[in-house]
């Protein structure tokens, strides 16, 4: 850590996404479907979604570049990948019919507006790490679920490629959680 002025600095410069070094499937799907994209809708800004991810792990990172610089840059890396996955999600709601927006929708339901009510927010870093890792499983799980009623071979293929790093997110977070 580099001392600047009255504050510590945490040096996030040549941060790259926590993610595996594989390549996605093409972002593209096999026919419109709005009931696909309403599913997907939670994986962008349900409660258990890209968009909670992204938002819980920067709001840790913020909690903690100041005291724990190494566990602040990796969960900024985490937030990272999610994002990538938020985007790839929200090509995939368009090209299925559906509209990117900040509300998962039920077919013929009313729309679920995201709310930051969604987040597991602490000062304490082990439950910081306990919240991201039981965000991470329940992701995956929300994911399979999402695949067997899915019947879309292109949309299941980038689904599968997400939990991927989903599970790269776990093995971090508990090497995280070792450490403390």
């Amino acid at each position: 850590m580099e001392r600047n002025s009255n504050t510590m600095s945490c040096d996030m410069g040549g941060l790259r996404p926590a993610m595996l070094d594989l390549p996605y499937p093409p972002t593209q799907v096999e026919c419109r479907n709005p009931d696909y994209a309403a599913l997907l809708s939670f994986d962008y800004c349900g409660p258990v979604s890209e968009m909670s991810a992204i938002t819980q792990y920067i709001n840790n990172e913020n909690r903690l570049f100041l005291t724990a610089c190494p566990l602040a840059r990796t969960l900024l890396g985490i937030a990272m990948a999610e994002m990538m996955h938020l985007q790839k999600l929200g090509e995939l709601i368009q090209l299925l019919g559906g509209e990117v927006s900040f509300s998962a929708r039920q077919p013929g339901g009313k729309p679920l507006l995201w709310t930051p009510d969604y987040l597991a927010l602490s000062k304490d870093a082990r439950r910081m790490l306990c919240a991201d890792l039981e965000a991470e499983r329940d992701a995956i799980a929300q994911y399979n679920a999402h695949i067997r009623k899915i019947r879309d071979e292109c949309v299941n293929a980038v689904l599968r490629r997400i939990i991927r790093d989903e599970e790269y997110h776990i093995m971090l977070l508990q090497g995280l959680m070792a450490e403390l």
